[in-house]
């Protein structure tokens, strides 16, 4: 059983964070420091640029303006849905329209920090991994002069704090998501009817054409979810940043482990085949209920998986 244990252990915590803490919450200085990426992210941008490709979260932060700029030749890289076909047809070659820049846009990030989230087998929760995510688009959004908002999830309450573009405005929000961080590891359970209030409170508030992010491992996006998102998808661009571990993904090593949610144990063997077979078929139902969904609405998936460098994540977007 000692033994058992120590399996156990490394499998929800990882071997990294046993003495260190690390990893299991996060503090207000840790999504400051996420400012860094800004950086990177810039880097990005200009190789997407060099590339002809404008890249999804540079447009999502950019927007498009209402005021129409000018129409040109159609170039590689260009929204599709931005082709004047009356020039086309008229030309007989694809033109597009081109809009001024929208200034001042509203960016809105639906953090899912329930107890479901609460789950890492190597370098930090999911729950972690989602807020540094979280403040990194804060971030963004701040140096790009858009008004972030925010909805922080715990599994029963909704947190919410209105867009705006101020220093202020953020530093709250990294403290609120701290203290939702932290208290996630009592393992309070979580409510999915409180989820859907949570995503209508998300579509009531979240302006036309703002750019929404939701931050989470659908695990409680069972039943009528899609419904949920569809009102959501059709007035918003929405973009949904799926957390995982990556033994979530993939069964852990032929063994006995155990696991432990609300109280209950369950010890099971990971060698039978009939046995992974299903857990990997789990997963990838779910990532393809997802990308479907996704599809159908023009939205954008992520991938994002915890045992990567936030900065590798982002290489998806």
């Amino acid at each position: 059983m000692k033994r058992l244990k120590k399996i156990t252990d490394d499998l929800f915590f990882g071997r990294k964070n046993e003495n260190s803490g690390k990893g299991l919450f996060v503090l207000p200085e840790d999504l400051i420091g996420m400012r860094r990426y800004i950086a990177y992210m810039r880097a990005l941008e200009r190789r997407r640029s060099f590339s002809h490709q404008a890249g999804d979260i540079k447009s999502a932060f950019k927007g498009r303006g209402m005021e129409l700029e000018e129409i040109r030749s159609y170039t590689f890289g260009d929204d599709v849905r931005d082709i004047d076909w009356r020039v086309t047809a008229r030309k007989e070659a694809p033109y597009t329209k081109v809009f001024a820049e929208e200034k001042d846009r509203e960016i809105y990030v639906w953090l899912d920090l329930s107890a479901l989230m609460v789950f890492g087998t190597r370098r930090e929760l999911k729950t972690v991994a989602a807020a540094k995510a979280a403040a990194l688009l804060g971030w963004l959004a701040f140096e790009n002069k858009d008004r972030f908002g925010c909805i922080i999830f715990d599994g029963s309450e909704s947190f919410l704090f209105r867009p705006q573009n101020n220093r202020a405005q953020l530093t709250a929000v990294f403290k609120k998501i701290s203290e939702v961080s932290r208290n996630a590891l009592q393992f309070k359970p979580a409510e999915r009817s409180a989820a859907f209030k949570s995503l209508k409170l998300l579509e009531q508030n979240a302006g036309n054409r703002a750019a929404v992010f939701l931050l989470s491992d659908f695990s409680l996006a069972e039943g009528d979810w899609q419904k949920q998102l569809a009102g959501l998808a059709k007035k918003t661009q929405l973009f949904i940043f799926n957390i995982f571990d990556v033994i979530e993904e993939l069964p852990p090593k032929a063994g006995e482990y155990m696991a432990e949610y609300g109280g209950k144990r369950l010890i099971f063997d990971s060698g039978d085949k009939l046995y992974r077979r299903s857990y990997q078929n789990y997963f990838a139902e779910k990532r393809s209920r997802l990308k479907e969904f996704c599809t159908k609405f023009n939205c954008k998936l992520v991938e994002f998986r915890t045992d990567r460098e936030i900065a590798d994540n982002l290489k998806f977007l």
